[in-house]
């Protein structure tokens, strides 16, 4: 038994997950392999090779790499899963006229948990993935994520759901290092095609980049359900006919197929009158919004009026505002105007580098 402990490391084949569980097993850990597959393109309709988590080529790589460095892997199959939580999540937020995010729901209830799970089948310590953050303890004694110091490549964002007893027990060793040390890595333990293999940035379930076919897939009838709404502006006058309110997102300026000789933009969406609001690019910005489903990690409990930098999607700079909270939902009021608030998507808020937690953004408010 190794003094530092068994882990589990989820491995997808991709360079990230593999030079994870080689670091941890020159670190004098008793490194198990584990890559899980959540989906498969059969399934979706689509012709295109399976890339990614749910490639065979990428099994085979993280086997191949297990074996060489002569620690155990195995293949874990949790499509279903995978499919009741996310793919149902994901369906029915589009529905609810929201804009879901599943990568962090995956995380949040399947991947990590799955982990867990299969970490305490096999009596192992920790797990690992090759997510670039980087876990802490408080003086309270709560873990939470602080961001990679390789700001291009800081997933902090989409950890934010990962619950106490999930980040007791993870190690992220990724997150202290930039990308091209990483590759660098790649090439001195003998991969160099790892190095350069190109990284999926898709939805793993959505292979085309297209969740409108998806949706018109997956959805019995979805076009024959929601075809002819109205677009109409803020006053409610109607300015023409959609493809279906579960095919836009707030922001979205292409692909509206409307013209007004000027830029316009989806500014709200509703499910119940299936109608999709059009305005201006000042008609999306707001200064407030709703936080439900929330996840805490530096604290336990949030300070009314507290100072936070809040990011509302992946590649967001963050804004600066105050959290306030309400029952089980948190107010957030921004100090500017902060422009495509689309309800689905996650806030997550951060004190300096620290993620004190995060939610699910409910609705906007004027």
């Amino acid at each position: 038994m190794s003094r530092k402990g068994k882990v589990l490391v989820a491995m997808s084949g991709g360079i990230d997950s593999t030079i994870t569980a080689l670091m941890l097993h020159d670190q004098g850990y008793e490194v198990v392999g584990i890559t899980m597959k959540t989906w498969d393109y059969a399934s979706a309709g689509v012709s295109k090779k399976e890339t990614g988590c749910c490639n065979l080529d990428s099994f085979n790589d993280a086997r191949m790499a297990a074996v060489q460095h002569g620690f155990p892997h195995f293949v874990l199959d949790i499509r279903d899963e995978f499919g009741g939580a996310v793919i149902e999540n994901f369906v029915d937020e589009y529905l609810a006229g929201r804009t879901p995010n599943p990568c962090v729901m995956c995380n949040t209830h399947i991947k990590w948990r799955a982990l867990l799970k299969r970490a305490d089948a096999l009596n192992c310590d920790f797990i690992a993935t090759g997510h670039y953050g980087i876990i802490q303890q408080h003086i309270n004694d709560r873990y939470y994520i602080s961001k990679g110091i390789d700001e291009t490549k800081d997933q902090s964002y989409v950890l934010w759901g990962l619950q106490q007893d999930l980040l007791s027990r993870t190690l992220l060793p990724l997150g202290k290092y930039k990308k091209t040390q990483i590759r660098q890595m790649a090439i001195d333990y003998g991969y160099p095609e790892l190095a350069k293999k190109s990284e999926s940035y898709e939805i793993c379930f959505v292979p085309d980049n297209d969740y409108r076919g998806f949706l018109k897939r997956n959805v019995a009838g979805l076009e024959e359900k929601v075809s002819g709404g109205n677009f109409i502006d803020k006053s409610g006058r109607v300015l023409g006919t959609h493809k279906g309110y579960p095919f836009y997102t707030i922001g979205q300026r292409k692909g509206l197929d409307i013209a007004f000789g000027k830029p316009v933009y989806v500014t709200a969406i509703d499910p119940d009158t299936n109608t999709v609001v059009l305005g201006d690019e000042d008609d999306l910005s707001q200064t407030q919004m709703v936080v439900g489903k929330m996840n805490m990690m530096k604290y336990d409990l949030i300070t009314p009026g507290m100072e936070v930098i809040t990011k509302i999607r992946y590649k967001d700079k963050g804004s600066l505002s105050n959290i306030y909270p309400d029952g089980a939902k948190v107010n957030v009021r921004f100090y500017e105007n902060v422009k495509s608030i689309a309800p689905g998507q996650s806030a997550v808020f951060y004190e300096g580098d620290d993620v004190i937690g995060g939610g699910i953004i409910q609705r906007k408010l004027e």
